[in-house]
Formats: structure tokens, sequence, C-alpha cells
């Protein structure tokens, strides 16, 4: 059962939807302090192996407005077997446990051989649909193509219809209506917030209202305006801020909007 929550009103609050608090520079105290400062009140740390899977459970055991996803990330696929799969539906019937990944595949960097990463992909796929967690999905190409997020999309089309899945740091603007068509999730980093991404911000705008999502990827893709920190969970808001803008309501539309569809989809 989801955990009641404490001091959330329907206004003013957001989520993150996608960070691994354990790569950030500061202490998770200190992270969750600004996150609420800011109006943060759930999101969903991300493990990435077997070691930060245990301890994104840990955290979220100590910290009510965290909860936790687990997986194998596509570039750490190497070595993904029968036995790693097993422990991974294991730990992913923790009750603080809300979703499976993030999986899929990344022919940006060549840390894990395509075979390795399909084999982890697929396996990962059958852990979430055996348990009835969402899917979080990588997906990362070579600049100019579009093989991993193709191969994606009928990955999933073939052992997942009809399936829950969160595309997390949405980058494949033109696979926003396909994605809309299947009713997927799609989640926007602060890449959305360059100058450069403003056919992210168009695909921004397209997301149907209940699907669409905001996250942090932190301590990664930190939004423009505090483009020389590292990123945290308290500036998600920017990153809210500008996707709303695109949508053409308010910042505190877009919030009631995502953190609706964030305890829809996870539960808290």
């Amino acid at each position: 059962m989801p955990r009641e929550r404490k001091g959330a009103t329907n206004l003013g609050w957001v989520i993150d939807s996608h960070t691994h608090l354990f790569l950030c520079e500061k202490p998770t105290a200190r992270l969750l302090e600004a996150a609420t400062a800011a109006g943060v009140n759930r999101m969903l740390n991300v493990g990435l192996d077997e070691l930060t899977n245990a301890e994104v459970v840990a955290v979220s055991e100590a910290n009510e407005a965290v909860f936790a996803a687990v997986g194998r990330h596509p570039n750490d696929a190497t070595g993904f077997d029968e036995k790693a799969q097993a422990a991974l539906a294991e730990l992913g019937a923790h009750p603080n446990v809300r979703a499976i990944g993030e999986t899929g595949l990344d022919f940006y960097r060549d840390t894990a051989a395509p075979e390795d990463q399909r084999r982890a992909f697929a396996g990962q796929i059958e852990v979430a649909v055996d348990l009835g967690l969402p899917i979080v999905i990588h997906a990362r190409d070579k600049d100019g193509e579009s093989a991993a997020i193709d191969e994606i999309f009928d990955t999933l089309d073939a052992r997942a219809g009809g399936h829950t899945v969160i595309l997390h740091c949405f980058s494949a603007p033109q696979k926003v209506t396909e994605a809309a068509e299947r009713g997927w999730y799609v989640s926007f980093a602060g890449n959305v917030t360059y100058p450069r991404s403003a056919d992210l911000r168009f695909a921004a705008a397209k997301v149907p209202e209940d699907r669409v999502l905001v996250e942090t990827d932190a301590p990664f893709l930190t939004p423009q305006v505090r483009r020389k920190e590292r990123n945290e969970p308290a500036n998600v808001v920017a990153t809210a801020e500008v996707v709303a803008a695109e949508r053409g309501v308010s910042p505190a539309e877009l919030e009631r909007t995502v953190e609706a569809n964030a305890r829809a989809l996870f539960g808290w």
C-alpha cells in the first residue's frame, strides 16, 4: 500500500520521476531538504546495478518522500544472466519499489555489447510484466541515428504490448506521436530547457495531459538556469516551468498534472 502523504496540498507540489541520489555530490539529507523547500514532495530514486539497487531500496525505507526503481542500466548490462534476473525480481517485490529499470538500449556508448544489452532488456521486461510494475526506458543513439530507439519500440511492442512504459529523459521528438498512440508515459529532463532543444520543447507540448512527467536525472542534465551546477531533485521545478510554458499552462497547473500522473503511475 502507498505510504500516507504528509504535508502535501493540492497546489504547489511537483515530483521528480527519475533521479539518482547516490550519484549526487550532496548528502541525501541535504538533497531532500532542498527538494522539500522547492516544493518537490515525491521522487523516484533509480538504481543502475545490484549495488545501487540495494541502496535505493534502503533510502526509500528511511525517507517517506523517496521511492525506488531497480534495474540494470544498458551500459552495465554485461553479465546479466538468469541469476541476476531472479535477484532483480526478488528485490522488485519490495513494497517501496514502484518500477523496473532503467533498462533499454544505448548505442551511444560502447561499455556493453548490444547483445548483452538486449539480453538484459528482455529479462527486465519479463520481470516488470511478472510483477505488474512500470518499466523505465533508457534510450540513447549516436548523433543523427535512431537505431536504439527504433529497436526499443519494436521490442516493447513484441514483448510488452499494453504494459506500462515510461520513456525516461525523452530525447526522441520524432517518436512522440508513436509513444502517445501506445499510451506510454513521457518524462522530460533538463535538456528540454536547453536553447538547442526547440524540437524537444515542441514535443513536450504534444504529450497527452495524462501521460506527461518531469524529472531531473540528477546529477545529470541540469536545467539551463542552473547549468553550471550539478543537478539535484530541487531543480525539477525549473524544468517543469519550461514544459508548462510550452504547453500553454501555468506552472501550478502543470505541477498538479504531473503530481497526479505520478500518483496514478507509481501509487505513492
